[in-house]
């Protein structure tokens, strides 16, 4: 009787598995129509004393979104007094909605997380199927960030890959 071998596991596929840089939780939001006169203005002395009372310890150790909800006409330098009172006490601090906020969290997590050198010239397979939605950005940067070091690229399970690369 013939001895079963592992293929896969022969094989020297490295599976790379995008929920890993998943951001850990949803962004907390700051939206600045909170701080703003009728939530359509802002009066700069106002603005400064509602910053002043506004409870930051509720943002430790948080991802925040800063956006504005309205078409209210924010000046550059409110983004900087916001980022003034987040900075000592939030974890990450995006501009934008919460969605946009997730995408630049995911990237800047793909970004951090993946070292190239550690893929040079192997084979890798980015996991295609998981428990969480991986959006087709992740995808992207991913093979942005491989193409240049890689052996080979694919997508799938290490079982069914589909080829995307191959170093010539």
């Amino acid at each position: 009787m013939e001895e079963l071998k592992n293929k896969v596991a022969a094989s020297g596929l490295i599976t790379l598995d995008l929920e890993k840089f998943y951001p850990a939780a949803e962004a907390r939001i700051v939206d600045l129509k909170d701080f703003l006169f009728m939530e359509m203005l802002l009066k700069e002395k106002e603005f400064r004393e509602t910053l002043d009372k506004h409870d930051w310890s509720q943002y430790k150790e948080k991802t925040v979104a800063v956006f504005c909800s309205t078409d209210a006409i924010i000046p550059l330098w409110a983004y900087m007094l916001v980022a003034a009172k987040l900075s000592p006490v939030a974890r990450k601090i995006f501009s934008g909605d919460p969605s946009s906020c997730f995408r630049e969290e995911f990237l800047q997590n793909i970004r951090e997380g993946i070292n190239p050198t550690s893929f040079e010239d192997k084979r890798v397979v980015i996991k295609g199927c998981g428990d969480k939605p991986i959006p087709d950005y992740a995808y992207l940067e991913a093979s942005k960030i491989l193409l240049p070091v890689v052996k080979s690229l694919m997508y799938g399970e290490p079982c069914s890959t589909v080829p995307v690369f191959k170093k010539k």
